[in-house]
C-alpha cells in the first residue's frame, strides 16, 4: 500500500517498500540463513572481544580501549541493517515508514562517520605507540582516549544530522519502491521531488570534508610511523613495529576502500544490484571481519582468550 501526502504541486510518499536481494522464496531462505550466521558471528566476535578486553588486565591499554570501542561501534552498526534484512527475508510485508527510513538513514550515516573519526583516532594512537614508545602511557592517558572516542561519536552524529536533514528535506514522489535492502542515498535521490543539484553539492562537501580530513590525519600518522620504522635498524624492531599497526592498517584499508568505492563513483555508474553488493562490504562484512583482524594474529588477545577459557574449563 502506497501512502502519500499532498503538498503544493507534489504528492509526497510517506512509506516505502524495500525490495531486498531477491523475490525468489528459496533464495530468500538461503539469504536468511547466511545473514543470520554472519550476524551471529559478528555479535559473538565483537562482544567476545569486548569481554576479553574487560576481563584481562593486560589488555587495559589505550590500544585495546580503542579496539573495544571499535567492536562496540561495529555491533551497533551491523544492528542497523541485518535485523531488517532478516525480517525482509521471511516476511511478505517489506514496507518501511518515512520515519523508519529516516531513522535508519540517520543512524547509518552517524555510525559511518563515527567509524571514520574513530579509525583516525586509532591511527594517532598507533603513531604515539611507535614514535614515542617511552611516553606512550603518559601521552595517551585514559581521559584523552575517552575524549577521542566520545568526540568521534559527537562529530559523526553532528554530520549525520546535516546529511539526513539535507536528504529528507527533498521530499519523495512517484514510485515508493526502493530497490535496495536499506534506505541509502542513490535510491532516495532518484525519488526526490525537488531538484537535487544543490543537495549533491552539499552531500559531496559533507562526505568529502569528513573523509578527506580523517584520511589526511591517518596518512599523516602513517607517514610519521614509516619515518620512525626506517630509523629502526633491527629486523626484530621492524617486525614489532609492523605488528603494532598492521591490524589497524588492514581495517582502515577495507573500510575506506569500500566506502570510497560505494560513494565516490558518478551516479551514471550506480546500478541497483551493484550498489547492494558494494554496500555489503561496509554494512555487513567489515563489522564481521574486524574482531578477527584484531585477534587472530594478536598474541595478547590469544593469551587473554586462553586465560579466560581456562577459568571455565579448569577443574574445581
Amino acid at each position: 500500500m502506497v501512502m502519500m501526502e499532498t503538498e503544493g504541486n507534489h504528492t509526497h510518499l510517506t512509506n516505502f517498500i524495500l525490495m531486498g536481494f531477491t523475490t525468489d522464496p528459496l533464495l530468500r531462505i538461503l539469504f536468511f540463513v547466511l545473514f543470520l550466521v554472519s550476524y551471529t558471528l559478528t555479535l559473538t566476535g565483537n562482544l567476545g572481544l569486548i569481554t576479553l578486553i574487560y576481563l584481562d588486565s593486560r589488555l587495559h591499554t589505550p590500544m585495546y580501549f580503542f579496539v573495544g570501542s571499535l567492536s562496540f561501534l561495529d555491533v551497533w552498526y551491523s544492528s542497523v541493517y541485518t535485523p531488517r534484512i532478516l525480517y525482509d527475508c521471511v516476511s511478505e510485508n517489506h514496507v518501511i515508514s518515512l520515519a523508519g527510513c529516516a531513522a535508519q538513514f540517520f543512524f547509518s550515516a552517524g555510525l559511518a562517520y563515527s567509524e571514520c573519526f574513530l579509525l583516525a583516532a586509532m591511527a594517532y594512537d598507533r603513531y604515539v605507540a611507535i614514535c614515542k614508545p617511552l611516553l606512550y602511557n603518559i601521552a595517551m592517558p585514559k581521559k584523552l582516549c575517552t575524549q577521542l572516542v566520545i568526540g568521534s561519536y559527537v562529530a559523526g552524529f553532528a554530520n549525520a544530522i546535516v546529511h539526513a536533514g539535507n536528504t529528507f528535506r527533498l521530499g519523495f514522489c512517484g514510485s515508493n519502491i526502493i530497490n535496495h535492502y536499506f534506505c541509502d542515498v542513490p535510491p532516495l535521490v532518484k525519488m526526490a521531488c525537488k531538484d537535487t543539484r544543490v543537495y549533491e553539492i552539499i552531500l559531496v562537501a559533507v562526505i568529502g570534508c569528513n573523509v578527506l580530513a580523517t584520511t589526511a590525519l591517518i596518512l599523516g600518522c602513517y607517514a610519521g610511523i614509516v619515518a620512525a620504522i626506517i630509523r629502526i635498524r633491527s629486523a626484530a624492531g621492524w617486525r614489532k613495529a609492523f605488528s603494532t599497526c598492521s591490524a589497524h592498517l588492514l581495517s582502515v584499508s577495507l573500510y575506506y576502500g569500500s566506502l570510497l568505492f560505494m560513494y565516490s563513483r558518478p551516479s551514471s555508474q550506480h546500478t541497483p544490484n551493484g550498489d547492494k553488493v558494494n554496500a555489503l562490504f561496509c554494512t555487513v562484512i567489515n563489522p564481521l571481519v574486524n574482531p578477527f583482524i584484531y585477534s587472530l594474529r594478536n598474541k595478547d588477545v590469544k593469551a587473554a582468550f586462553k586465560k579466560v577459557l581456562g577459568r571455565f574449563i579448569a577443574p574445581k
